[in-house]
C-alpha cells in the first residue's frame, strides 16, 4: 500500500495516516464482525410481548448481542429443541415440557420465574351476555388450545375442578361448544378478538394485552390453576455467557416489572 501511495507522490506524514486510518478501519470491522453475537431466545407464544421489551436494555448492556426470539407453544418448542434447534435460552409456560427437555439432558438448571393465571376472554359484542365463568356454555362458539399445549392442558384442569361446582355436566357442556382447538394461546386470542369465536380461555397476561378488544371474565379461584413459567439455558447453547445474562435480566426487578405489567403474577409463596 505504501508503494502506491509513493508512485501518487503524497508525502510520508499523508501516508501514515491514511495507512493508520485504512488499518483503524479494516480493524473495526473486524472487531465488529466478530463481536456480533445472536442470543437465540426460545419462548412460549405468552411471552412474546413482555420479552420484547426487554430487548433493548439486554442489547444495550451487551455491545454487539443481538436477541432472536423464537415465540411459538411450549410443545413447539420442545419438538424443535429435541430434533436439534440451535438456541440459548428456553422459556415454558409449564414444567411439564421443561422437565422434559431437562430429563433428556436439553437444558441447564431450569427455574421458576413468574406465575400466569387462566381466564375466560369473550368478545366484546357479547360482554353483557357472557359475564360470568358458569355462562360459558352458553356461548355459540368457543375455542381453546390443544391438550399438548399448556393452555389447552390447564383449561382442561379447570373444567374439571370446576364439575364440583357448576355441575357434573358443566366440562361436557363446555366443551359442546368447542368450534376449534389452536396450537398456542395467541392463536386462541386471535380467534376471538377477530370474531371467529365468542370465548376463549387465555392467560391474564394476554387478556391484559388485548384490553379494549376483548372483555375479560375471571374464573372462580377454587376452580382455576397457577400455570408456573421456568427457565433454562441449553446445554449445547452457542453462547452460553449471554444465555446466563438473559436469564439474569428476566429474573431481575427490570424483569419482574416487566413481568407485573404485563399481567404476569409473582408465584405463590415466592
Amino acid at each position: 500500500m505504501t508503494n502506491i501511495f509513493r508512485r501518487m507522490s503524497f508525502g510520508p506524514r499523508v501516508i501514515f495516516f491514511i495507512a493508520t486510518c485504512a488499518a483503524f478501519f479494516v480493524g473495526a470491522g473486524a472487531a465488529s464482525g466478530a463481536a456480533s453475537k445472536e442470543v437465540v431466545v426460545f419462548q412460549a407464544a405468552s411471552l412474546k410481548d413482555v420479552f420484547a421489551k426487554l430487548v433493548p436494555q439486554f442489547e444495550k448492556d451487551n455491545p454487539g448481542a443481538k436477541v432472536i426470539a423464537n415465540a411459538a407453544g411450549s410443545q413447539e418448542l420442545r419438538t424443535q429443541i429435541e430434533h436439534g434447534a440451535a438456541a440459548d435460552v428456553v422459556a415454558s409456560a409449564d414444567r411439564k415440557h421443561m422437565d422434559a427437555l431437562l430429563s433428556q439432558g436439553l437444558v441447564v438448571a431450569p427455574s421458576v420465574f413468574t406465575c400466569n393465571e387462566p381466564v375466560v376472554v369473550v368478545r366484546a359484542a357479547l360482554s353483557s351476555t357472557l359475564k360470568t365463568f358458569a355462562d360459558l356454555p352458553r356461548a355459540e362458539r368457543i375455542v381453546i388450545g390443544v391438550p399438548e399445549v399448556p393452555i389447552g392442558a390447564y383449561t382442561l384442569q379447570i373444567l374439571q375442578k370446576a364439575a364440583a361446582k357448576q355441575g357434573a355436566d358443566f366440562p361436557a357442556r363446555v366443551q359442546a361448544r368447542v368450534a376449534s382447538r389452536e396450537l398456542n394461546v395467541r392463536q386462541v386470542l386471535a380467534k376471538v378478538v377477530l370474531g371467529e369465536a365468542d370465548a376463549g380461555i387465555v392467560y391474564r397476561s394476554d387478556a391484559s394485552a388485548a384490553r379494549g378488544k376483548v372483555a375479560m371474565v375471571a374464573i372462580p379461584p377454587e376452580s382455576n390453576v397457577i400455570a408456573e413459567y421456568p427457565i433454562a439455558a441449553l446445554k449445547a447453547a452457542p453462547h452460553p455467557d449471554l444465555a446466563r445474562r438473559w436469564i439474569d435480566l428476566v429474573r431481575s426487578p427490570a424483569g419482574a416489572a416487566a413481568l407485573r405489567d404485563a399481567g404476569f403474577t409473582a408465584c405463590p409463596g415466592k
